[in-house]
């Protein structure tokens, strides 16, 4: 199992459109994959869960990844998250 944590950087939060890349990522992989944030924790694989979570701008987020390409995962998923608040800026 590994971890590691991430702060949301762009204004809008993690609304439907990062929400989906990040579902779209972890569904790539086998491991579990779980995103937490103030103790409560989903399935990083849902959407509605994923928004569920309402993480607005600097929340922080825990992603725990756990199987046998937890590692691969989480380098993407990683690369997804910078991907995402490069892409928010611009906004």
């Amino acid at each position: 199992m590994i971890t590691k944590s991430f702060v949301v950087k762009n204004q809008y939060g993690l609304h439907a459109r990062p929400a989906r890349m990040i579902v779209e990522e972890a569904s790539k992989f086998r491991s579990a994959i779980y995103i937490s944030k103030d103790g409560e924790e989903i399935n990083a694989k849902s959407i509605m869960g994923i928004l569920t979570l309402e993480a607005r701008k600097n929340s922080e987020l825990i992603l725990r990844i756990e199987g046998e390409d937890e590692e691969e995962a989480m380098q993407a998923l990683t690369e997804v998250m910078e991907k995402i608040s490069l892409l928010e800026e611009q906004f």
